[in-house]
C-alpha cells in the first residue's frame, strides 16, 4: 500500500461492529466485562479505547512501526519516552530542540537523577565523545526547531547501536510524509501531533511509534501508569487530520518553496534557514533521507531591523505559537517558543533575537507574498 493510500486506509479504517468507514467516537470510561477475571480487550478508558486504538494503529502504520501510543500533548509524549530511563542513566540530547523539551529536561527530569549531555547532533565526533558507560539513548530533532538543522539519522543509529543505546527522533517538523526515522534505524519516533498531523490547529496531542516489542511493552506500561492519554474525541479529530496529510503537505511545500525563493533574494533578510536550500549545510543529507523539505522557514532580519514591528504588521499571517496548521503562522522564538532557554544558551546555539520562524500554510501563495512584502516595507 502506497503512503497516501495508507493515510486513509491504514490502521483500523473500518469499524468492525458496523462497517462505518469513519471510526466512531467511543465516549466511555469503562467497559462491561462478561466474566469475572477473564481477559478482556477493553476494560478501562485510560488503559485502552477503541477510537484511540485506531489512531495508534494508524501512526504505527504510517511510520513503518508495529506499535503506536497516543498522548494528551506532544510534551506528554516526550515525558513518557524519557520515563523509560532511570536515575543515573545518561542521555545525549541535541542542542537545538524545542524550548519545552529543554524546560522538561532541565526543570523536571534532572530532579529525578537523569544525566544529560548536549551536543550538536550533526557532529558525529561530538556524539562519540559524549558517550559514557551509562549512556542509554540519544534524543534529537531533524529538522530541528527552530534552525532547521539536519542530522544523519542512519549514521547516528549506527553509532548508537554499536554502543548499545537507543535512538529517539522527534519527527514533528518532517512528518511521516517526508521522513520515517524507524526505517532509517531509529528505535522510537515521536510527534507533537498538534502540528502537521492534526493540521487544523484544533487539537493538542502527542504520538509515539516503535517497532521494538520490548520498548512497546514498556511504553504501554508507562502510558497506562502515568495516564496522560489522548481522549476519544481528540483521537477522532487527529485521525481525520491525518487522512489529508498528503494533500496538505504537497501544497504546504509548494508554497514554502515560493516563500523561500522570495526571502533568499530579499535584501532585508540576513540569513534564511530551510532544509531545501541547496546552499545549506544539511542539504545533501536532507535530500537523501527526506522525501520533501517541509514547510517551516526560519530567517533573520538584517541588523537594525525590528522583528517585533515585522511580525505585528502582518495582516494575513497569524502571530501565534505552534505550526503545521493550514493557516500560516509566524513567531519570534527568543520571545515565544524558546523563551524558556536562557539567552546566553540560545545565542550560543544560534537562536538570535532577530530570528523569525514562519510556518507556511496552504493559502494562495500570491496572498502570502503580498503580506510579506507589505510588512517588509514597514521596517
Amino acid at each position: 500500500m502506497k503512503f497516501n493510500t495508507k493515510l486513509i486506509h491504514g490502521g483500523i479504517s473500518e469499524d468492525q461492529a458496523t462497517g462505518a468507514v469513519s471510526i466512531p467516537v467511543y465516549r466511555t470510561s469503562t467497559f462491561h466485562q462478561h466474566k469475572l477475571g477473564a481477559e478482556s480487550k477493553w476494560e478501562y478508558g485510560r488503559t485502552g479505547n477503541p477510537t484511540r486504538n485506531a489512531l495508534e494503529q494508524l501512526i504505527a502504520d504510517i511510520e513503518g512501526g508495529k506499535y503506536g501510543f497516543a498522548f494528551a500533548s506532544g510534551s506528554a509524549a516526550i515525558h513518557a519516552v524519557f520515563s523509560l530511563f532511570s536515575n543515573g542513566d545518561h542521555i545525549i540530547v541535541g542542542n537545538d530542540v524545542y524550548g519545552g523539551t529543554f524546560r522538561l529536561i532541565n526543570k523536571v527530569l534532572k530532579r529525578f537523577g537523569l544525566e544529560f549531555t548536549v551536543v550538536d547532533t550533526r557532529d558525529q565526533q561530538a556524539i562519540e565523545d559524549a558517550i559514557k558507560e551509562n549512556t542509554k539513548a540519544i534524543y534529537l530533532e531533524t529538522p530541528t526547531n527552530p534552525l532547521l538543522k539536519i542530522s544523519d539519522i542512519s549514521e547516528i543509529a549506527r553509532i548508537a547501536h554499536m554502543n548499545n543505546f537507543k535512538v529517539i527522533v522527534d519527527n514533528t517538523f518532517a512528518t511521516p510524509y517526508n521522513q520515517n526515522p524507524l526505517t532509517l534505524g531509529a528505535d522510537i519516533v515521536l510527534h507533537s501531533a498538534t502540528k502537521y498531523l492534526g493540521g487544523h490547529s484544533d487539537v493538542v496531542a502527542g504520538l509515539v511509534a516503535t517497532a521494538d516489542d520490548e520498548l512497546a511493552d514498556e511504553l504501554f506500561f508507562l502510558q497506562n501508569s502515568i495516564g496522560s492519554v489522548l481522549g476519544p474525541d481528540d483521537s477522532w479529530l487527529l485521525m481525520r487530520g491525518i487522512k489529508t496529510l498528503g494533500v496538505r503537505m504537497r501544497v504546504h511545500q509548494e508554497n514554502a518553496q515560493i516563500i523561500f525563493d522570495y526571502l533568499k533574494n530579499n535584501k532585508k533578510v540576513g540569513q534564511v534557514y530551510y532544509p531545501g536550500d541547496p546552499d545549506g549545510e544539511g542539504y545533501e543529507i536532507a535530500k537523501d533521507q527526506m522525501h520533501g523539505f517541509g514547510a517551516i522557514i526560519s530567517f533573520e532580519l538584517k541588523d537594525g531591523l525590528d522583528p517585533k514591528t515585522f511580525v505585528e504588521n502582518l495582516q494575513l499571517v497569524d502571530l501565534a505559537e505552534s505550526l503545521g496548521g493550514i493557516e500560516s503562522l509566524i513567531e519570534v522564538p527568543a520571545v515565544m517558543t524558546h523563551s524558556a532557554i536562557p539567552r546566553d544558551i540560545r545565542l550560543k546555539n544560534g537562536i538570535k533575537d532577530e530570528l523569525i520562524r514562519l510556518s507556511v500554510g496552504v493559502e494562495d501563495p500570491e496572498d502570502l507574498l503580498d503580506d510579506l512584502k507589505q510588512t517588509f516595507a514597514s521596517i
